[in-house]
């Protein structure tokens, strides 16, 4: 160190390049107390992360162990406890995808010692060869590599009825000259050194959160086409792919995000809650971009209440990206608070006809049948111009139906001064007349669609679903369930074979860039250019 009269006595140049020196040493010391406590926040952060997923783990763990001797599992019927069953499945597969991403193994010594030995697969079942050789076999001296052995794996592959085998062959190939050995790397896979192709996966999936089978009728299906495979497995999978599917999800609920008209709406299903021994009312959301929308796209999410702060979340209304659009719904209050929030509100005039219709056809109104009429023209304009342009739509109904319109107001106005109150003919006027400046949006904008009805069509399959597989059997499940609905159901919408899009996604998942999530959205997937050569044995 120089002391202060030694520093006075310097060279006024050396004394500026000293002083020079120094504030670059501070100005380090102090960007690495930042990195130092930074990394120290991360790591708080991350620990407090790994502590609740393993926290979850334990509770699941228990819950799966204690599940025949517990009372509120004693009293389910067989098919409900299975379904119980292979949810806790599910959610410890993806609990533990989701804890190894952290960088932390949950799996001991003495798991993996009792962790059951895979039992080759079955020698019956017909097999085809998938080849990986190196792209060139010239080692790096000049010499053409000689083959001298190879590597073989096996996956498990399914197509309806029929179980078949995947031998993965990956040939060694060695120089005599300098003694270097060449072999095309592992394929990368969605389950880690797991059995099941993408095809067979892709398969479990749609079965389960399309065409609504358990895991536990899927089991028996499988046994019958000669495979055993247990519904835990089943549900291990499930969960795995769930874990992996995640940020395809949230991608696709930032493409949502991005457009200025959607739809929203909600429907309930049952939630099991183990420790209090009964189910309780939770909610899918549903939202999605209206059928005029080129971007056809539908995003699910699961919800233990049916709180408006579940949209507020979901729109990010409470951040600096906060969703600015208008937001078409029925007249649910929920909605309310997202208006206070920016948003502006056009409600559904399919739900206001309801109201007459039900009049007309429970108590034969003629105010009921006279109201329809007006819906009745409202609803032939709008399907005469729903394949036109949006300034087209926009110019007809400024055109037509702002007409029908204005008198259908005045005739509301008119009928309800004739209609004793707490009626229901005036409990359906009134639904219109406070609801009259949502419920007429659409005229004024050619984007804003008529009704809600195109969102009530996308979560009718939840409502088929739910007779099948009764109960979500925990939060973590029916949101994974709700994430993997999305992608199918916009596929769906999208035209595509909602197997082939599974399929190829889980191949090329594994491998493909997270800068580049986007092209695997199902308004953007075209399928797949890769192809395997396959011989038969």
């Amino acid at each position: 160190m120089i002391s202060a009269q030694q520093f006075v006595s310097l060279d006024p140049q050396v004394q500026q390049l000293l002083q020079t020196l120094q504030a670059e040493h501070d100005a380090q010391l102090r960007a690495k107390d930042l990195l130092i406590a930074q990394r120290e926040h991360e790591a708080a952060f991350k620990q407090v992360v790994i502590d609740k997923l393993t926290h979850e783990v334990a509770v699941l763990k228990r819950l799966k162990f204690a599940a025949t001797s517990e009372r509120f599992a004693s009293t389910l019927a067989p098919e409900q406890r299975s379904l119980l069953e292979e949810t806790l499945d599910s959610d410890l597969a993806e609990l533990e995808h989701e804890i190894s991403q952290l960088g932390l193994d949950t799996k001991s010594a003495d798991d993996e010692k009792k962790k059951a030995k895979r039992k080759p697969l079955p020698p019956h079942l017909p097999r085809r060869d998938v080849s990986h050789e190196p792209a060139s076999t010239t080692c790096g001296c000049g010499c053409q590599m000689q083959r001298i052995g190879e590597d073989v794996s096996e996956k498990l592959d399914y197509q309806p009825g029929v179980f078949t085998v995947e031998r993965h062959v990956r040939g060694k190939w060695a120089c005599r000259h300098c003694e270097r050995l060449i072999q095309a790397p592992v394929p990368a896979h969605v389950i880690d050194k797991g059995i099941p192709t993408a095809g067979l996966l892709a398969h479990v999936l749609v079965a389960k959160f399309m065409d609504h089978l358990p895991l536990y009728r899927q089991e028996h299906i499988f046994e019958r086409a000669g495979m055993v495979i247990a519904r835990s497995t089943l549900a291990q999978w499930v969960g795995e792919c769930g874990a992996q599917l995640q940020p395809l999800v949230n991608a696709l609920a930032d493409e949502l995000r991005r457009h200025v008209v959607l739809h929203a709406d909600e429907t309930p299903v049952a939630m099991l809650k183990p420790g209090k021994g009964k189910t309780h009312k939770a909610y899918i959301w549903s939202y999605c971009t209206p059928s005029s929308n080129p971007v056809k796209a539908v995003v699910f999410e699961f919800c233990e209440t049916r709180s408006g702060e579940n949209v507020r979340d979901f729109l990010k209304l409470e951040t600096n990206q906060a969703w600015k659009g208008t937001l078409v719904t029925d007249g649910f209050s929920g909605y309310t608070a997202c208006v206070e929030k920016g948003v502006t509100s056009a409600q559904c005039m399919a739900h206001a006809r309801r109201k007459f219709h039900e009049l007309w056809v429970h108590h034969g109104s003629e105010v009921g049948r006279q109201a329809l009429r007006f819906y009745q023209s409202l609803f032939r304009i709008e399907r005469e111009i729903e394949e036109k342009a949006s300034d087209e739509r926009r110019q007809t109904r400024q055109r037509k139906s702002r007409r029908i319109l204005a008198v259908f107001h005045r005739w509301l106005i008119a009928r309800r001064q004739l209609v004793p109150p707490g009626s229901a003919t005036i409990k359906a006027i009134d639904y219109s007349l406070k609801r009259w400046a949502e419920l007429t949006r659409f005229v004024s904008d050619g984007e804003v669609p008529i009704s809600n009805n195109w969102v009530e069509n996308q979560i009718r399959p939840i409502a088929l679903g739910r007779s099948n597989w009764l109960f979500a059997g925990s939060l973590r499940a029916g949101k994974r369930g709700a994430a993997i609905m999305s992608l199918l159901h916009s596929a769906r919408i999208n035209g595509h074979d909602p197997y082939a899009y599974f399929k190829d996604v889980l191949e090329r998942l594994p491998t493909h860039p997270a800068s580049r999530i986007n092209d695997l959205l199902p308004h953007r997937w075209a399928g797949s250019v890769a192809t395997n050569a396959y011989t038969a044995v």
